[in-house]
């Protein structure tokens, strides 16, 4: 058994779907959840996610030989010092965040020596819905998950983590804090940017009701994604600006040359642009065929 007590500080659709994807696995003995809402943690019980639960994060700890944190971005640093004191000598501690460089930030600056026992990681998996009842145990399924693992961080800790993921059935690769975020902005916070964009300013236009009233499946498939937690979306950017404004940035000048390319009536220069995004879309589309 990889994970003998596992403690989920916040167990909602990611933290809940590793609880549930290693109890499948058989990899896991007692699950703790630490979470501010009580109906969330009762029914995490009751649905089996969970053993126990409790709102102290020092409490969750306690015992557990690996601790999974799964809280928005903003209560990282609070996380991290609410178990230092209480975290056992062999306890591997792990995160689910989006943006790596602001975790780390966080980590060093609150786990102090602990540092060694930190494994920063991404699983990149998820839906637009929340809590506990939305997690499921295929959500990593075939799935890929990021570490970026410290020079502090110790190799065993790494080899840990890296197990716990492979056995929710996930691909496990590595790379550093500065490139993962700078990936991550470009394929993940970007695209969410975009969907918060459009529909936020769809809204403001006078006859919005009318426009939602004819949105069309393509439109409904492209904004799905606006429906995340603005919290945890908010706490992203705020963590990883630097990257996500620079790819927006970028992202607004092919927005004004594809403008400018439609009021000049450009169809070759519209044709070239949709040829090379279609092309490298199905390439994308047949790689992702290939890895199920």
């Amino acid at each position: 058994m990889i994970v003998r007590r596992l403690a989920v500080v916040g167990v909602g659709l990611i933290g809940g779907s590793l609880a549930r994807a290693l109890r499948e696995a058989g990899e896991v003995g007692e699950v703790v959840g630490c979470g501010r809402g009580r109906e969330n943690l009762e029914r995490g019980v009751a649905l089996g996610v969970i053993d126990r639960w409790t709102h102290s994060v020092a409490e969750a700890v306690d015992g557990a030989d690996l601790v999974f944190v799964a809280v928005p971005l903003g209560a990282m640093r609070g996380a991290f010092a609410a178990m230092r004191d209480h975290l056992a000598p062999d306890a591997v501690v792990t995160d689910g965040g989006s943006a790596k460089a602001s975790v780390v930030t966080d980590a060093r600056a609150a786990l102090g020596a602990r540092i060694a026992s930190f494994v920063p990681g991404h699983p990149i998996a998820g839906t637009e819905r929340t809590g506990v009842e939305a997690s499921f145990a295929a959500l990593y399924r075939n799935r890929r998950v990021i570490l970026t693992p410290l020079s502090e961080t110790a190799p065993a800790a790494t080899q840990r983590v890296e197990a716990m993921w492979r056995a929710c059935g996930a691909e496990v690769t590595t790379m550093s804090v500065e490139h993962h975020d700078e990936v991550l902005a470009a394929t993940s916070h970007l695209p969410h940017m975009l969907a918060f964009g459009l529909v936020d300013a769809l809204a403001r236009l006078k006859e919005n009701d009318e426009i939602f009233r004819y949105a069309a499946g393509g439109f409904r498939d492209f904004t799905r994604i606006a429906s995340s937690s603005p919290v945890m979306w908010r706490d992203i950017c705020v963590a990883n600006r630097d990257a996500l404004s620079r790819m927006l940035e970028r992202f607004a000048e092919e927005m004004n040359d594809l403008a400018d390319t439609i009021r000049r009536g450009d169809g070759d220069h519209l044709l070239e642009i949709f040829g090379r995004a279609k092309a490298a879309r199905d390439r994308y589309v047949d790689g992702m065929r290939g890895e199920e």
